[in-house]
């Protein structure tokens, strides 16, 4: 189902709560949620549809991954950026982001992975994992 999306800086600014299996339902109202905003995000966290809950989902090539309770390991290549958000207004605002990430999560069947993402989707998971810890750009 796709859902509202949540602008009230309060709650986005709430760190959320690891995610469980009975949370798999917000994971696939987030997906649907995402591919009908594509044209404008790239990326969303479960708190941008009203749920303090430890998901993200975001476009990785042409498909949508998701994330359960993803932890970032290690960041290399600092470089400064700009970036929008659905969630707040006033348009893009500066950030600093890694242009190399290794992250540990799980998967839809809470299977731990652990990958290293690089460019573009490296900085979406980053956006998206702020989120997820209450930190707002």
């Amino acid at each position: 189902m796709v859902r509202e999306l949540m602008h009230d800086p309060f709650f986005l600014g709430r760190k959320a709560r690891p995610a469980v299996m009975e949370d798999i339902p917000i994971a696939h109202d987030l997906r649907e949620t995402l591919q009908a905003h594509r044209e404008t995000c790239v990326g969303m966290a479960a708190n941008m549809i009203g749920e303090a809950v430890a998901i993200i989902a975001f476009y990785d090539g042409g498909d949508v991954s998701v994330m359960y309770n993803p932890e970032i390991l290690k960041a290399e290549g600092a470089y400064d950026t700009e970036e929008g958000c659905l969630s707040l207004l006033g348009g893009p605002r500066k950030c600093r982001r890694f242009q190399k990430i290794k992250v540990r999560w799980q998967n839809e069947a809470f299977q731990t992975r652990i990958k290293t993402f690089t460019g573009w989707t490296a900085q979406i998971i980053q956006h998206e994992v702020d989120h997820c810890r209450g930190i707002l750009i």
